[in-house]
């Protein structure tokens, strides 16, 4: 688009714009966006606006890399802030966390102010910032292998459908067992004794676990801890109610989760952040619909999120966006085009800021005619219009008061009023040591759990069979003593006769002994024996 015009060289045109302007006059709290863009000119009376109500559900920030999206975030994110709402926002680039600091006012943020009849006032806001298992600046973000899940778990190791549900089945047996998932350790410790002669039987009743499936997740394990995994998992857990705080001053603190250490591991920290988001879904009471929402959640880099996922997983995302925002929490998707997101997800995404879309190539043309039809009816060339936005400018529709869309708008963005650029890593590292939060969560903790237990159980049986082997081969021994001894003795020489046992071998005794059977043998024999002769 060009650069701002007078206002009155439009008068004339004006009639659809005040249309347009007349969808967005809320008479409730809202967030001022920017000004409308009509036919080439920039419209500072005519405001662009989202009721702060409506926040909770749910958005898209769409547009090419370079057109604004990390700048929109950071404009919505100050407003809710100052309305004393909580923000989350994933840093991936590692330019956000100036928000935290007050901008520097030049010239061309004093054009931008007067061209959207913005009153810019350099402001930082109260904010925390995170990093995944103190990779990174930050303070620590961790989760237990159990509290991460299994679907979540499939996710960020790759597993197919059949993968998946053998994982859930391993999942079910350490809840049933009472054998805690705190870190990786855990869960290969597990996993390795299901296959193992001892465990096989324990889940023969409800399945069992192929060994070649126990290997395919012992493998994707073992990839995962090379990428540095392993320290995202485990003790103490971050509890996500710290996202929920304001300041001392009732402004919302700017939660900011520092992710440039980790972005060559995008499948990771886009499951984590759903982990995140999951977990407040699971923490959080239903409360309906609120004056103004208990936090909104910014999504980066989301198509990185719905990459390679399963139908499980679509399932769990789409049914937490449904259902989270009766708790009170909107989410915002930050990707490059509407098509990044399913379908299913997008029908849930009721504010859209459409930043400028390129068409160089077949592929480009395709997905901007498919963001055009995602739009509602408008009086713009949209096909046109979207491929000529500049930077800093979008295509709005959001949810009226009433719950209606409003009418599209071509729109030039406010200027944030925080650094747009990333804070000094000295001023970042104190304001993280600084924090209260730093002492609960900065050193890890590692508990008995299902490895220390299973690792116990495995020395114990281990022991108990040695003892069993030695009592065998002490046994063993001693028989082989035994008879060693009956050898010895069959083959010891005779000593000498004795006198007695020569006399006893005589001739003379041997002809006694043969006259026992006859009458005077037999009077002999019984005088022997002790008894009395009969008398005739």
């Amino acid at each position: 688009m060009s650069e701002s015009t007078d206002p009155a060289a439009v008068a004339d045109q004006t009639g659809p714009a005040d249309k347009i302007a007349a969808g967005y006059a809320f008479t409730g709290p809202a967030l001022d966006l920017g000004a409308l863009l009509w036919d080439g000119g920039c419209l500072p009376d005519h405001q662009i606006r989202i009721p702060l109500p409506m926040l909770n559900r749910h958005g898209l920030v769409a547009g090419a890399t370079g057109t604004g999206k990390t700048k929109t975030l950071q404009l919505i994110a100050e407003q809710l802030s100052a309305n004393g709402v909580p923000v989350f926002l994933a840093d991936v680039k590692g330019d956000v966390s100036g928000i935290s600091a007050p901008g520097a006012p030049n010239e061309k943020v004093g054009q931008r102010a007067k061209d959207v009849a913005q009153q810019w006032e350099a402001t930082g806001y109260p904010s925390e910032f995170y990093s995944l298992g103190g990779i990174g600046p930050g303070i620590p973000v961790r989760s237990t292998v159990t509290s991460f899940g299994p679907v979540l778990m499939s996710k960020v190791l790759q597993l197919n459908q059949t993968q998946e549900q053998s994982l859930g089945l391993i999942f079910h047996y350490a809840d049933a067992k009472g054998l805690e998932l705190i870190d990786l350790k855990d869960l290969r410790a597990v996993v390795a004794f299901l296959v193992s002669d001892k465990g096989k039987p324990e889940l023969k009743g409800i399945g069992g676990l192929s060994t070649v499936t126990a290997g395919v997740i012992l493998r994707a394990l073992t990839a995962f801890e090379q990428q540095g995994a392993a320290e995202f998992f485990g003790e103490p857990e971050f509890d996500t109610s710290e996202f929920l705080r304001t300041a001392a001053d009732g402004r919302g603190v700017v939660s900011v989760l520092e992710l440039p250490a980790v972005q060559d591991k995008p499948q990771l920290f886009s499951t984590f952040l759903m982990w995140l988001l999951a977990d407040l879904f699971n923490d959080l009471p239903e409360v309906g619909d609120l004056e103004q929402p208990k936090l909104v959640f910014f999504f980066d880099e989301a198509h990185l999120l719905f990459n390679g996922a399963s139908k499980a997983f679509l399932d769990s995302i789409t049914q937490t966006v449904r259902l989270i925002r009766s708790k009170g929490v909107g989410v915002f998707f930050v990707t490059q085009t509407p098509k990044d997101v399913p379908g299913d997800v997008l029908a849930q995404l009721g504010n859209r800021v459409q930043h400028a879309l390129r068409a160089f190539t077949p592929d480009d043309a395709k997905a901007l005619k498919a963001t055009v039809k995602t739009f509602p009816h408008s009086d713009y060339d949209l096909e046109e219009l979207l491929t000529q936005l500049g930077t800093g400018e979008a295509v709005i529709t959001v949810l009226s008061e009433n719950g209606a869309p409003t009418p599209v708008a071509a729109t030039r963005l406010r200027a944030p009023q925080s650094l747009m650029g990333p804070v000094d890593p000295a001023a970042l590292d104190r304001a993280v040591k600084s924090s209260l939060l730093w002492s609960r969560y900065a050193e890890p903790v590692d508990r008995e759990s299902a490895y220390e237990k299973i690792s116990a159980e495995q020395a114990a049986a281990e022991a108990q069979a040695e003892a069993a082997a030695a009592e065998a081969e002490a046994e063993k021994q001693a028989k082989e003593a035994e008879k060693e001894a009956a050898r010895a003795a069959r083959s010891a020489p005779k000593p000498d006769p004795s006198l007695a046992e020569q006399v006893v071998g005589s001739g003379l005794f041997r002809s006694l002994a043969r006259s026992i059977g006859t009458q005077l043998g037999r009077e002999i024999s019984r005088s022997i024996f002790g008894t009395a002769r009969k008398r005739r």
